[in-house]
């Protein structure tokens, strides 16, 4: 059955590929990004690719009466969303917690905490409306753990694992499933924006063992929202092989 999927932070890494997955299972995609030629030029890809409906919208979930505005303007159509992918989500800076940089700090809990409730805010009410939808939110080993120099943008991971089991309880009344993924070291813009575009820094992270790809994450949260009306992934942290958790990697 055909659905409607909003994803934010869709324009790059986990997202991007989950707009794919999804696109390619043919449902109809709301599609959410800061960069608005890029979330453009994805909508047209993926509407001549596979065919369906996509609508993107120009977001930064940081600001709180954009996402209102850009919920409460969605057309009638639109409304009847299935699946909300909080996706969006970033590190910023990797520096003990005394040598912190205040805007890192805030611009990860700006958007991996108060962001992913900004935008839940305008959707749970629609899916209360329906009686039925699926949340996803996309934590981190770092949410289950904490690791040096991780600290702030640990503790916005954490937050996200204790909102998703309070979203799993408030909501359990009105039959809409709430889902925390959280993945390990995978190979994206990631550890890019972390290091504030420095790609070689980047890219040493992943030296010496494979890491998952944005893909492998995009297949999980789309194995999520298959399974039987009556049943519910509430948790589900993944790695790659060589990867234990946050703070254990075996590399060659």
């Amino acid at each position: 059955m055909k659905k409607i999927i909003c994803i934010t932070g869709a324009s790059a890494g986990f997202g991007k590929a989950t707009v794919e997955i999804f696109a390619q299972n043919g449902h109809d995609l709301i599609i959410a990004a800061r960069r608005k030629d890029k979330i453009k030029s994805i909508a047209n890809e993926i509407i001549q690719k596979y065919k369906v409906n996509v609508l993107p919208i120009e977001l930064d979930v940081r600001n709180q009466s954009a996402v209102k505005n850009a919920f409460d303007n969605l057309p009638e159509n639109w409304k009847k969303i299935d699946v909300l992918i909080n996706n969006a989500g970033l590190a910023s800076g990797l520096d003990k917690i005394q040598d912190g940089n205040i805007d890192d700090w805030e611009k990860m809990l700006d958007t991996n905490v108060k962001g992913l409730l900004y935008v839940s805010k305008e959707v749970i009410p629609l899916m209360i409306a329906q009686k039925k939808g699926h949340i996803i939110n996309i934590g981190s080993t770092a949410g289950k753990e904490v690791y040096q120099k991780g600290n702030v943008y640990c503790a916005s991971k954490h937050a996200v694992d204790a909102l998703t089991k309070g979203m799993r309880i408030d909501l359990l009344e009105h039959g809409i499933k709430v889902t925390q993924i959280a993945p390990g070291a995978a190979e994206t813009e990631f550890s890019e924006v972390r290091f504030y575009g420095d790609k070689e820094k980047a890219k040493n992270v992943y030296q010496g063992f494979k890491p998952m790809s944005a893909e492998d994450v995009a297949e999980i949260i789309y194995y999520t929202t298959t399974l039987p009306e009556h049943l519910c992934i509430n948790d589900l942290v993944v790695t790659s092989l060589a990867q234990a958790n946050s703070v254990y990697i075996h590399r060659e």
